[in-house]
């Protein structure tokens, strides 16, 4: 290991990923796109499997003193949803992993679901899985999607495309989170039609 110490500001969070992935070869052929994208891509024979997963933590990504536990668990497959999106995938199934301190009770974490079983609903997607843990600070969720795409009609870094429109069913704050999340990413250009939720 090199004594040198080098602080992960200086990098950023993209230098971080880039310095990552120079480390690692692909080693399987079904293994079409990898680190630094949107999702993996992955050929599974007549489409591509696509992949990704998104980390949210108490303190870093959201307050549960301004967002409600109901939000947070819409939000939790929102953003993953945008990543399958961004390839021009089709979302189906997602999995969701939760650190949970005791400070929350066993009806905020049904609180939590609720949201997060309102965007299954939403964008017609499973939960097929997950795991649970206790946290000792605070509350962390990670949830991974797996989408699927028509090889002809995948969208890459390596092979972009004008948008010309792009329909979610969002709410205000969800929309804000979204232009404040792809800000600096213009590899595409959104028209945003946006769809109010009851």
């Amino acid at each position: 290991m090199n004594d040198k110490r080098t602080e992960i500001k200086e990098l950023g969070e993209f230098g971080l990923i880039d310095r990552i992935k120079s480390n690692f070869s692909i080693n399987q052929p079904s293994t079409v796109l990898g680190i630094d994208d949107d999702a993996a891509v992955i050929d599974t024979g007549k489409n591509y499997l696509l992949v990704s997963t998104d980390m949210l933590l108490e303190g870093v990504h959201f307050d549960l003193s301004f967002m409600p536990l109901k939000h947070l668990g819409y939000k939790s497959v929102t953003v993953n949803v945008s990543d399958i999106a961004a390839m021009n995938g089709i979302p189906r199934q997602i999995t969701v992993n939760v650190g949970i301190s005791n400070r929350f009770s066993v009806e905020a974490i049904d609180e939590f679901y609720l949201g997060i079983k309102n965007a299954c609903k939403s964008y017609k997607i499973d939960l097929v899985g997950g795991d649970t843990t206790a946290s000792a600070a605070g509350l962390v969720v990670s949830v991974t999607i797996i989408g699927d795409v028509e090889k002809e009609k995948l969208l890459s870094a390596e092979r972009p495309m004008i948008r010309t429109s792009f329909v979610l069913p969002v709410t205000l704050e969800e929309l804000i989170w979204v232009f404040r999340h792809w800000k600096g990413k213009n590899r595409f250009f959104w028209k945003i039609l946006i769809c109010s939720l009851n």
